[in-house]
């Protein structure tokens, strides 16, 4: 991690590490890293989500596949991180999920404290370890397999 790069991490910093733009930005803060093992980074749930229109009126759930996804973010976040803090040239794109398991609904008002370890690298794919928590409760879990593509400008 550069001497620039100060925690925690707020959404500006976050958007200078991934590609990814509302509404489809999961990850709102960066609150600790250790650099090439774990990352805990948290989402925001507000009940203005463009997802709770749909999933389901009068009764807004936060889609078990978006919760995955805010864990990838977080483990690409842990890998850039990792790298020196920028994307330029390089896309991580998300290859498999393994054991993926969610036992607690997220909703509006909750925050999704996202805790991301690496498990391990293979040439140019990184395998992570996510749990997503509500209030100290486990809400999903999952293990990540992303892969490195370069980006041609």
């Amino acid at each position: 991690m550069t001497d620039a790069l100060k925690l925690p991490i707020d959404v500006p910093g976050i958007q200078a590490m991934l590609p990814h733009r509302y509404p489809f930005l999961l990850v709102d803060r960066v609150t600790e890293l250790e650099p090439n093992k774990r990352i805990l980074a948290y989402k925001n749930v507000t009940n203005n989500e463009p997802f709770f229109n749909g999933h389901f009126p009068g009764q807004p759930v936060m889609p078990g596949v978006l919760v995955i996804e805010a864990l990838a973010q977080a483990g690409g976040l842990l890998t850039q991180l990792s790298l020196g803090g920028t994307f330029e040239n390089k896309l991580f794109y998300l290859v498999k999920i393994d054991g993926a398991r969610f036992s607690r609904m997220v909703v509006p008002g909750d925050r999704l404290d996202l805790e991301v370890v690496l498990k391990r690298t293979i040439r140019n794919m990184a395998l992570y370890q996510g749990i997503a928590r509500v209030d100290g409760e486990q809400a999903a879990c999952a293990d990540i397999l992303c892969a490195e593509v370069v980006n041609k400008p």
